[in-house]
């Protein structure tokens, strides 16, 4: 079975211009990478564990932030590693200057025995319909593409 992950995509409008938070991921892989790097705050579902709690649980543990509001199932969303995101859209804000991410441990510099912490998210940031779509992963995209269709945004 593959894995399950949930995910919330937040937007809110600016004036007349929708902007979607997306987050960029931290640790010495993504640290040079923007285009095609940055996600929506997600991360996996525990077995049996209701999606929209692992989807709000995993946007606070990403960015520090309890997101709150009227919740909107996007849908499925199959990735190229085969992981399946169950992504939901809330209206709402979020601070990026106030990021507070979990962290992660890995062996870093690679074959060193040392180990080195990162954060999970290393920034933060809202974004318009054109930019969202350059930033975001290829297999992400779907999941912006079904918001806007959503809110009538669909000329993105």
């Amino acid at each position: 079975m593959p894995e399950q992950s949930a995910g919330v995509l937040m937007y809110r409008w600016n004036g007349k211009d929708l902007e979607v938070f997306l987050v960029h991921p931290g640790g010495p892989f993504w640290a040079k990478k923007d285009e095609g790097a940055w996600s929506v705050p997600k991360g996996l579902a525990d077995p049996g564990e209701d999606l929209l709690a692992a989807a709000k649980r995993e946007f606070q543990e990403e960015t520090g932030s309890k997101p709150e509001g009227e919740f909107r199932e996007l849908g499925v969303f199959k990735q190229p590693s085969g992981k399946l995101v169950h992504a939901f859209a809330v209206e709402g804000d979020c601070d990026p200057s106030k990021l507070v991410s979990n962290a992660f441990e890995m062996e870093w510099p690679p074959k060193s025995g040392k180990r080195a912490r990162f954060p999970e998210v290393d920034r933060a940031g809202w974004f318009k319909p054109p930019e969202a779509l350059k930033k975001i992963t290829k297999g992400q995209t779907p999941i912006l593409r079904k918001l806007f269709d959503t809110l009538g945004a669909s000329a993105y």
